[in-house]
């Protein structure tokens, strides 16, 4: 089977597309952990916030079955449809990748994948956060 291809944006490119089309969504498919002890977007100045579902739970890393039923249920609930973007976000690019093109060949037709994430790669401190990624480029955030 071939590999769905899901476009990549820029944290950057990512808030400005959350700012200019309202039907816009942002996703965050990384762990409840990683929610309450890292951070989430915070998207208060767009009149928005963050659908948080998990691609896999911590911990074991254990895949969530049903993460394209729980997300398309959590879109119906907030009125978007299978035209709106969709962007997806994860710590570094990786699980937001796999989410999307699960999203995608669920008929979702603009799914999109925030390729930095929201702590971007580990810098040569050995720390995330830092180098690149939704916090290290200053974009708004909240302790969860």
């Amino acid at each position: 089977m071939e590999e769905i291809h899901i476009d990549g944006v820029s944290v950057e490119e990512a808030w400005a597309r959350l700012k200019a089309d309202s039907a816009s969504v942002l996703i965050d498919v990384r762990t409840i952990a990683e929610w309450a002890y890292v951070g989430l977007p915070d998207l208060d100045a767009l009149g928005k916030r963050p659908v948080l579902v998990e691609w896999q739970g911590f911990p074991g890393d254990r895949p969530n079955t049903a993460f394209v039923e729980r997300l398309s249920e959590a879109l119906r609930d907030i009125g978007a449809n299978k035209d709106c973007e969709l962007l997806f976000i994860c710590r570094s690019g990786s699980r937001s990748l796999k989410a999307a093109r699960a999203m995608a060949a669920a008929g979702y037709r603009r799914c999109r994948n925030v390729s930095d994430g929201f702590e971007g790669p580990v810098g040569p401190d050995r720390h995330r956060g830092q180098v690149a990624g939704w916090k290290a480029r200053g974009l708004p955030w909240a302790q969860g």
